[in-house]
């Protein structure tokens, strides 16, 4: 599942996406980044003024940090110790990626 949204609101400006692949045994094929290269083009043809895409992920989710780096996506940010799961703290990890960085 792909999703969109505007994390400014109606400014419309700064736009996050999501990816979520539910069935496990679909992990690692090559599916999330065939589907993110669709979507991060489809985004940026969609709304040809916005020049940032970005997405927020959790220290704990090693699969969509590395989907973001094979992406082409850069590591923004990081902030430490903010997600708290199964009586363990993780740190918020953002990426994002430039019109002109994005691979035509």
């Amino acid at each position: 599942m792909l999703s969109a949204y505007w994390e400014d609101g109606k400014l419309q400006k700064w736009l996050e996406f999501g990816i979520v692949i539910y069935d496990s045994k679909l992990w690692g094929r090559g599916i999330g980044q065939d589907a993110l290269s669709f979507w991060l083009k489809h985004l940026f043809e969609t709304y040809p003024k916005i020049q940032h895409i970005g997405f927020t992920t959790w220290s704990g989710n090693q699969g969509m940090m590395r989907l973001g780096e094979k992406s082409g996506l850069k590591l923004e940010g990081q902030i430490r110790k903010v997600r708290y799961w199964q009586e363990t703290w993780y740190d918020s990890i953002k990426y994002g990626i430039l019109r002109e960085e994005l691979k035509k």
